[in-house]
């Protein structure tokens, strides 16, 4: 399918417009039509387009003046003069201005179709010659994901592989350990390197809201709706659109994008008119899709969808020494950013086993709070444990929550027995709390929306547990 999706043709002439019309929709191309260069004029500045194909003798505003107000307003849209009058010095007059190529009256449309291939082509040379440069450069997308241990090696190897090809990708892990940084690298290492990157937070949208946001909706879909608006996916159109926290979309929300994913088109709430877009969809969760399908809470047929390749990014425990590499970087940055009297010039020894020893539940972004902390607080040029957060160095007693298995027990289930700790954990917490979730997933070491997840997971009344403590 062609990369140029949104085609805006301009020509006086109705037989042109609907000849055009016609072949250029059946080789994949959404196109609209005008009849002079005011009209385009408006129609761009209403939707997004990648090529103008325009006539030059028009009424109003004619082709080359078209051209010279788009090259000012809309200097990357790829235009092309096409005229019954035509001749070398007009050619080289519509080039000189911006145009890309000049196409003679009459010809036959399969000539356009020709012209739109090589401006495709020409383009993807173009991203291919950037993601390379990318790929390789000091600040490339690999080298921004820092880490020399055995899972981030891992993790950098699948991402060039899978940067290049088209399928869906679902990013897990745990909250705070780069999902969005990898999605980035996957499209910044792609040949839709230089078209858009979108990301947006499912979680963090009003259901009633989602299906406008994701999707657009025509004027006067809902009440609010006084103009037409674009949806992220449209808006991505060619590039990588990044749906985080996957797992929060609403059912009726998940059965529209399940359709984009099948069809490769959008239909605006409120609008008859579907739509072709071409996106990549790179989706995340923090929560266990598969355990949300068993409970019927995420379709099925969507999760398959979404799962065609996974990345499990690790978490901060489980990669060694990257975790004193990172806090180097994040001393580092927070050093110039702070303009310290004093530069920090590195750890304690006792501050580098804490960095180490820690098991760091917030992974990379706590790291990084603990480091600008410590960074505003350090009064040497060494940072100490002192400066570090106070659950580095003194750690509560955990709960007894655990019955070991004898050899008469009839469960064994590693897993069940995790469930059982860390739901006395979260008891234990709210308990010490009396029931206040944002300091219960303080002493939990876990954000507050992983908490709610995991109350709602366990079935526990926060306030009901809250007055056990209180007694």
């Amino acid at each position: 399918m062609p990369a140029l999706r949104h085609v805006l043709i301009a020509d006086d002439e109705a037989s042109i417009r609907h000849v055009l019309t016609l072949v250029l929709a059946e080789h994949g191309y959404d196109v609209r039509a005008v009849s002079d260069g005011e009209e385009a004029l408006k129609e761009l500045a209403a939707r997004d387009y990648d090529v103008v194909l325009s006539d030059v003798r028009m009424p109003k505003l004619d082709g080359l003046q078209l051209l010279e107000k788009v090259k000012v307003t809309y200097p990357a849209l790829t235009f092309l003069v096409m005229s019954a009058y035509g001749s070398k010095d007009l050619a080289l007059e519509a080039v000189a201005k911006g145009a890309y190529d000049f196409i003679e009256k009459p010809f036959k449309p399969e000539e356009v179709v020709f012209v739109l291939k090589k401006v495709e082509e020409r383009q993807r040379l173009l991203r291919e010659n950037q993601r390379l440069r990318g790929a390789i450069a000091p600040s490339g997308p690999l080298q921004r994901l820092l880490g020399d241990s055995e899972p981030m090696q891992a993790l950098k190897k699948q991402i060039s592989k899978l940067a290049p090809v088209m399928s869906t990708v679902l990013i897990t892990g745990e909250s705070g350990t780069g999902k969005e940084l990898v999605a980035r690298a996957l499209h910044e290492l792609s040949p839709r390197a230089s078209m858009p990157f979108v990301a947006i937070n499912c979680g963090a949208i009003a259901p009633t809201l989602i299906e406008s946001e994701l999707f657009g909706h025509a004027r006067g879909a809902f009440t609010d709706a006084k103009t037409a608006r674009r949806g992220v996916f449209s808006e991505a159109d060619g590039g990588t659109i990044f749906l985080d926290e996957i797992g929060e979309l609403p059912m009726a929300a998940q059965v529209k994008l399940l359709r984009v994913l099948q069809e490769s088109e959008v239909r605006p709430v409120g609008e008859s008119r579907a739509e072709k877009v071409d996106v990549r969809v790179v989706a995340a969760s923090l929560r266990d899709l598969q355990a949300l399908v068993s409970k019927s809470e995420f379709r099925e047929d969507l999760f398959f969808r979404l799962n065609v390749v996974p990345i499990q990014v690790p978490a901060l425990r489980q990669r060694g020494d990257d975790v004193l590499k990172l806090a180097r970087h994040f001393l580092e940055r927070f050093n110039r950013e702070f303009n310290r009297e004093i530069p920090l010039a590195g750890f304690t020894d006792e501050a580098e086993e804490l960095l180490k020893r820690y098991a760091w539940p917030g992974n990379v972004r706590e790291l990084e709070n603990a480091l600008e902390r410590a960074a505003l607080l350090a009064d040497g040029p060494l940072v100490a444990p002192a400066v570090l957060p106070e659950k580095l160095w003194s750690r509560p007693a955990a709960p007894s929550a655990l019955s070991l298995p004898s050899a008469q027990s009839t469960n064994y289930s590693l897993k069940r027995a995790i469930e059982q700790v860390e739901e006395s954990f979260i008891r234990a917490a709210l308990q010490k709390t009396k029931g206040n979730r944002t300091r219960a997933a303080e002493l939990l070491e876990i954000s507050h929306r992983a908490l709610l997840y995991k109350l709602k997971d366990y079935g526990i009344d926060a306030d009901a547990e809250g007055e056990k403590g209180a007694v």
